[in-house]
């Protein structure tokens, strides 16, 4: 008679069924199949296992290094994980972008990427990135609503009070923004194009210069999220969202079309972003967990007390819109002067 054997805590054999010998068998055979799949497949179960860092490409105190911040504190709850903002700016984004795109593509650094990075520098200078394919889309997470707004003693009410007030005087009113092809002055650029208006650009080193200035009447108006405060305070006059939507702090307001100037802005949000070839699994988990973030009541609210507005973008929608902005700028800036340079 043939004996069958099982496994003893010796490790040596004796007699036993043959249903106990399959059941090693069995055992030793998933050991092997787990020991034999993939590094990068055990990490994204595993995932994530040690800190991710968000890469800001903004320096700190601003409304783009908030948004960083509070996501990041979210996005911890959700992930039960360390998340840590690391603000790399410099070259207008870009330096903190080009940091992500040559990062490991494990999940473990996420970009807080924007229009900025993705649509108006690849068309003004060669950038050290592919903005089209060098990253995995996660999904767009924020939208920056600028205001119109314009000093007292100006004496308007209404953008087509200032239309008609350039128009009668071109060349003489003012606006500032942030810098040179700061989104404050493609805005501008954009309301003279769309409204048949001339106006004199005067670009400043940050939103923070941009009220004392209109209140001390080096500018006429401005374009920028920071119009939310000085309108609120009383200081200043705001006189539309240049949005497609109105501004939740400002309800009243009207949107850019509402107030009469109708033209398809580029997108102007911030989304969330990982190196090219990061795992699909780890993409969607992010996604899934970014999603949660932005859409909780309590992330808006923050949101909002910084000027900005969260609004939750799928990543095949958000990376569509940023296509779009990218062909868009590459017939704008060349129309007010601004050309790429090698």
């Amino acid at each position: 008679m043939t004996k069958t054997f099982t496994r003893t805590g010796s490790g040596k054999p004796e007699a036993g069924s043959r249903p106990m010998r399959r059941r090693w068998l069995a055992a030793d055979a998933a050991l092997v199949a787990a020991a034999l799949l993939p590094a990068s497949a055990r990490a994204q179960s595993e995932w994530p296992r040690r800190p991710i860092r968000l890469v800001v490409p903004f320096p700190p105190g601003g409304s783009s290094d908030m948004l960083g911040r509070v996501y990041a504190e979210r996005l911890r709850a959700v992930l039960e994980a360390t998340v840590v903002v690391e603000n790399r700016p410099g070259g207008t984004t870009q330096v903190g972008t080009e940091i992500v795109s040559r990062a490991e593509p494990d999940g473990y650094t996420l970009l807080q990427g924007s229009a900025t990075a993705f649509a108006v520098l690849p068309n003004l200078r060669k950038v050290p990135y592919d903005p089209a394919n060098g990253f995995e889309v996660v999904g767009g997470i924020a939208e920056y609503v600028a205001i119109v707004t314009v000093r007292k003693e100006l004496g308007v009410k209404t953008l087509a009070e200032l239309i008609e007030l350039a128009r009668r005087e071109p060349g003489k009113l003012a606006f500032g923004s942030a810098g040179l092809a700061s989104v404050g002055h493609l805005s501008g650029e954009i309301l003279k194009r769309e409204a048949g208006i001339d106006m004199l650009h005067v670009p400043f080193r940050g939103s923070g210069e941009l009220v004392p200035a209109l209140i001390g009447g080096q500018i006429d108006l401005f374009i920028d999220g920071v119009g939310l405060g000085a309108a609120t305070s009383g200081r200043a006059v705001p006189l539309a969202a240049f949005s497609e939507f109105r501004h939740p702090a400002l309800p009243e307001l009207p949107s850019l079309a509402e107030a009469g100037v109708e033209t398809e802005l580029p997108t102007g949000g911030w989304g969330i972003m990982v190196p090219r070839g990061t795992p699909p699994e780890i993409v969607a988990r992010l996604s899934e967990a970014t999603e949660k973030v932005v859409t909780d009541p309590g992330t808006a609210e923050e949101l909002l007390r910084a000027g900005i507005v969260a609004r939750w973008i799928a990543p095949d929608v958000y990376r569509k819109r940023l296509d779009e902005a990218r062909v868009f700028y590459a017939e704008f800036l060349p129309s007010i002067g601004l050309t790429r340079s090698e």
